[in-house]
């Protein structure tokens, strides 16, 4: 599987709600997540920036949170989603 990674924020609620549905998708598959918290540490915003250019065409032409990312294929979904959207899009990356 490749690296994803999933940028969210510490007290954003949507983030909070698909946190159980990313743990549901790590024991079910063989999918992990790189999680990267962007509103406290600069070092994972600056990393969050620097896909821009990928995230923002997905996310309504902008960066926020949570984002699932797959830096290799170029692609990104945003917000909050049913466990089978983003498990689709998780094993679309494999």
């Amino acid at each position: 599987m490749p690296n994803l990674i999933m940028f969210h924020g510490r007290e954003c609620p949507h983030c909070k709600r698909m946190m159980p549905l990313v743990e549901r998708l790590e024991r079910e598959t063989p999918v992990r997540f790189d999680r990267r918290e962007v509103w406290h540490d600069e070092e994972n915003a600056d990393l969050m920036r620097s896909y821009l250019e990928i995230i923002a065409p997905k996310c309504g032409g902008q960066l926020r949170v949570p984002t699932f990312l797959n830096p290799g294929a170029r692609d990104a979904v945003c917000g909050e989603m049913p466990y089978e959207d983003l498990k689709a899009w998780a094993l679309k990356q494999g």
